[in-house]
């Protein structure tokens, strides 16, 4: 596990749902945290020993008074778009094939500076919102435009998230049968040996690492039958994770019978595209069989339902899917499809519509509070192959930890803290920490100046606008 020099935390007082495999909460606990590291986590206040300075010198532990809050893993979001934070609020009334024709045609202005731009924002965003863990899907790379995976890589270490971004790619444009214009996707040899590099450059396998790279080819409308297959081959030789849309809509599956003879689900797997090291995003039209399949072959589903919302595209069937045994995360998508760009709205969104799906809020068919907290936790950091690091509060793990503020008045009056965060608005942190660092204190975002981040994303977006 990587250590850091942060201080030792001491966070008391609180309410403490730990979302471990007992799913073990506490009215009132403490969680002691060193070098960046989840020590202890237990009922009532911390020792007394635990607060003194250590013996051999240095700074005694910070103590926090999590007195009226509630601690949780911080949130992982396993789906994102985040170039999009800058074409936010276009295309309100379109489903998902006529939002792309709109949006595509601006997306290929994107530059390097605008990119930056955008990620921060959006990263920023995600942080003042519970999240320390975030997925990026950036497949689009109009040439001579610089770097644009490593400008989102950049951002991310400036605000301070842990950041699993995807190398993702398109070879096939509008020419050859695809949806986006030519003058946005590559041939097969560029996307791999770029594909190459990013692994290269930027990924780090180790226990806690705060960057890994994932391999991600767009959609079936995107991308071509080989590109698919030889990127599975390069990502399993080179150990990192496969990651791309499906089944999001039912356009979708009318597009693969008839170019391939076979449902997404079943196209994906002729290609060898099931798998632990794959997750899915969206998987909204899937049959009972398909079901079953990604739940036999571990392949995971990051859940998008604010986004499937928006774009009419539909609801996924993530309760069938919890119950065969599927890893399910959830994913704020791109913020031009769902411009909220929140995570932990998404657990009540997630919530609401598994039980409109059901027709009734049971347990037996639908979601609870506690299953909706898990998907935005401990279900998405198996997506990311990192449950053994994140997304439960336990000894040995990174204390990616957010105390959320549950005291003032949209909360204080609701009994179980659990249901104040997942049914109530959004509250405000207290504190929120990666790898044991503060980036969130107060509301306030400790690591940009949320007014700057705000001027050069609309600076950004102008600037696309008024490039056509």
């Amino acid at each position: 596990m990587i250590e850091n020099t942060s201080p030792a935390l001491i966070i008391e007082g609180c309410a403490i749902a730990t979302v471990d495999a007992g799913n073990t909460e506490y009215r009132t606990g403490h969680v002691i945290a060193t070098h960046g590291v989840i020590r202890a986590v237990g009922p009532g206040p911390a020792p007394r020993e635990a607060k003194l300075a250590p013996s051999g010198g240095g700074p005694a532990p910070r103590v926090v008074d999590g007195s009226g809050c509630l601690l949780t893993p911080g949130l992982v979001n396993t789906h994102h778009h985040l170039y999009q934070w800058i074409f936010r609020g276009l295309a309100q009334d379109s489903t998902l094939f006529d939002w792309l024709t709109h949006l595509y045609p601006r997306w290929a202005r994107i530059d390097e500076e605008a990119v930056y731009a955008a990620a921060q924002a959006g990263l920023g965003w995600l942080a003042l919102t519970g999240c320390t863990t975030s997925s990026d899907h950036h497949y689009l790379y109009p040439r001579g435009r610089g770097d644009l995976l490593g400008t989102t890589i950049i951002a991310a270490r400036g605000i301070g998230l842990r950041f699993d971004p995807t190398r993702g790619s398109m070879d096939r444009g509008a020419s050859a049968g695809g949806l986006p214009p030519d003058e946005v996707v590559e041939d097969l040899d560029t996307i791999l040996e770029a594909s190459q590099d990013a692994i290269g450059r930027y990924h780090d396998p180790r226990p806690g690492s705060l960057t890994r790279i994932a391999l991600a080819p767009c959609s079936p409308f995107s991308a071509s039958s080989e590109l698919m297959i030889r990127t599975a081959e390069l990502a399993r030789g080179t150990g990192v994770r496969l990651h791309t849309h499906l089944a999001e809509t039912a356009d979708e599956e009318e597009f693969c019978t008839a170019q391939h003879g076979c449902t997404p689900a079943e196209y994906a797997e002729s290609l060898g595209w099931l798998g632990p090291d794959v997750w899915l995003a969206h998987c909204v039209h899937l049959s009972d069989t398909a079901v079953k399949r990604l739940a036999a072959t571990g392949t995971g589903v990051s859940h998008c339902p604010s986004s499937n919302a928006r774009l009419g595209s539909g609801h996924a069937p993530v309760k069938a899917l919890i119950d065969a045994g599927a890893p399910v995360g959830l994913g704020v998508d791109g913020p031009a499809s769902q411009e909220a760009g929140m995570l932990v709205e998404e657990l009540r969104s997630a919530l609401y519509v598994s039980r409109l799906r059901a027709g009734a809020p049971d347990p037996d068919s639908a979601l609870d509070a506690r299953a909706a907290l898990r998907l935005g936790t401990i279900g998405g950091a198996r997506l990311l192959g990192r449950a053994h690091e994140i997304g439960s509060l336990e000894a040995g793990k990174c204390a990616d930890l957010a105390l959320w503020r549950l005291d003032g008045l949209p909360h204080a009056d609701i009994a179980d803290p659990v249901a104040a965060l997942v049914f109530g608005s959004p509250p405000p942190l207290k504190l929120l920490t990666v790898h044991g660092r503060p980036i969130v204190e107060d509301a306030q975002l400790l690591t940009a100046d949320t007014a700057q981040l705000a001027r050069a994303a609309r600076y950004a977006s102008d600037r696309m606008r008024a490039a056509g």
